[in-house]
């Protein structure tokens, strides 16, 4: 669950997977010029497009996520460089594997009438 106020991130472009919290923070930091303490969720993926990391600071200490997806690529924007903000539904389906620019529904309830 995301808390309260805080914003998701994705870095656009491709990172070096091979960097841990420091490296990605460094990169919040200097390439994105954000705050990586600040509270916000960062999404990098890498070139293959098939792992992602989170990187979030809770303000106690920085949290870093990993998921690599066994299937498929993970859906990102084709811009090369900058930040795109995204919603929490927006996260949860991209870490799915789902087109979350453009969501549809398999199923839709039958109308009652």
């Amino acid at each position: 669950m995301i808390p309260p106020g805080a914003r998701v991130w994705i870095a656009l472009g491709h990172t070096d997977m091979r960097r841990g919290m420091q490296g990605l923070a460094l990169q919040v930091q200097q390439g994105l010029k954000r705050d990586p303490h600040g509270g916000d969720l960062f999404v990098f993926r890498g070139r293959s497009g098939s792992l992602v990391k989170i990187i979030w600071h809770d303000g106690i200490g920085m949290s870093l996520y990993a998921k690599r997806i066994e299937k498929g690529r993970f859906v990102w924007p084709s811009a090369k460089e900058g930040t795109i903000s995204l919603t929490a539904s927006q996260l949860a389906c991209l870490l799915e594997g789902i087109d979350w620019r453009n969501p549809r529904y398999s199923w839709r309830p039958a109308s009652a009438g």
